[in-house]
């Protein structure tokens, strides 16, 4: 017998955007079976949606869920749910040596979507922690176009784009070849290459000049220095890289979030094309934390609902190719979150320190992700709280 979830009087955006509409959702057997306003089927459990939005499932383009693998990795469960998250998008955790141990101990068993974009470095990233930071674009040999090519063909089902960390805190001297490497990489793979920015070299506008249309850049909303912002206006490289297609990813994590860059990138109308949060070991806890917070931190500098929801729902949806995972539609399996506007005054913290206070900031009610309804996971946090913030350039 056919398994019915109603999902009852809520706001639905079911393209992922800025565009409502009242009325409730049939989910039959894990299947978006109806979207109405008038009378629905009897169901075996009533999600009352009353007073909430229901949007497409987050996704969350740049996270680090290669957990017990990698010393970075974390349990996309820990985020899942508090952040109303169904797709989590490996950033390069993997490199060509271990992507078969991601699919099989990751993706493979995961009730989320779980996505790749496969490090150009061989092993990934492998020394990346509290204890010991080792930069995996620093060892030239390490940086195998070959290699990288030939296992984004093999597990072409998972893998999503190449990932090369180009920045002084990840490659040492060597980001620029890293990133000529990983461009390689992509062109021959046919896949956008996602960068990480830190430190120079290399400088932020060489890497905006070399990226090519669907290209990522990460980080994008970093404190300066090597920020797409300089002295209080956005760099002519960022403008000119965003006509002709770059895409710019905020990347949270421990060194990606600055209120005063995003600020002043929203004022002159330069809002990031991709919300993710670069959840890793050392950002889960804040001042990261996931996907929703950092929605919530673009949400509180003024940006409109329908363009942060699209950031993070319908947008990355479709740049990893799987649009069905960023919309709430007939025949689709469901991937809905059901979330609410607390109303209370939360403060939120960067990765400078600096906190902001936002009254409309969003939480997560419930998740369904591929069909099931998922449980909260037991250590949420009790949403944000000031966290101490350095630039580990991830």
């Amino acid at each position: 017998m056919a398994r019915n979830i109603l999902i009852s009087g809520g706001e639905i955006f079911a393209d992922g955007n800025g565009k409502g509409s009242r009325g409730d959702v049939l989910i039959r057997d894990g299947v978006v079976a109806q979207i109405s306003t008038g009378d629905m089927p009897a169901a075996d459990e009533v999600i009352d949606a009353s007073g909430c939005v229901v949007v497409p499932a987050l996704t969350d383009i740049h996270a680090h869920v290669y957990w017990g693998a990698t010393s970075l990795g974390v349990r996309p469960e820990i985020a899942a749910h508090r952040s109303g998250t169904a797709t989590f998008v490996d950033a390069g955790s993997a490199g060509a040596a271990n992507i078969l141990g991601f699919k099989e101990f990751i993706q493979h068993p995961s009730p989320y979507n779980i996505l790749a974009y496969l490090n150009i470095s061989y092993p990934g990233i492998y020394g990346f922690s509290s204890r010991l930071m080792v930069g995996e674009g620093e060892n030239p040999k390490l940086l195998n176009v070959e290699a990288c090519v030939k296992a984004v063909r093999e597990f072409a089902d998972i893998i999503v784009g190449v990932k090369v960390r180009a920045g002084r805190l990840a490659a040492g001297d060597n980001g620029t070849e890293a990133l000529r490497l990983g461009l390689e990489a992509a062109e021959q793979a046919g896949l956008p290459l996602m960068c990480h920015v830190d430190l120079d070299p290399p400088h932020i506008v060489d890497i905006l000049n070399s990226l090519r249309p669907g290209d990522i850049v990460t980080h994008c909303c970093r404190p300066e220095p090597n920020a797409p912002v300089d002295d209080g206006r956005v760099r002519d490289a960022a403008w000119k890289a965003k006509e002709r297609g770059v895409l710019f990813d905020i990347g949270h994590g421990m060194g990606g979030f600055s209120f005063a860059t995003c600020r002043t990138m929203v004022e002159a109308g330069f809002v990031p094309d991709l919300v993710s949060s670069d959840i890793h070991c050392m950002s889960v806890d804040g001042p990261a934390y996931d996907a929703l917070t950092t929605m919530n931190k673009l949400l509180a500098l003024g940006v409109e609902f329908g363009a942060a929801l699209a950031a993070t729902t319908s947008r990355p949806a479709q740049i990893i190719g799987r649009p069905e995972l960023g919309r709430i539609a007939v025949g689709d399996v469901a991937n809905i979150a059901v979330l609410v506007r607390d109303g209370g005054r939360f403060p939120m913290v960067d990765v400078t320190g600096e906190e902001v206070t936002f009254s409309q900031a969003l939480s997560c009610r419930h998740l369904i992700s591929r069909g099931v309804p998922q449980a909260p996971h037991d250590t949420d946090h009790p949403q944000q709280t000031r966290s101490e913030a350095t630039d580990h350039g991830n």
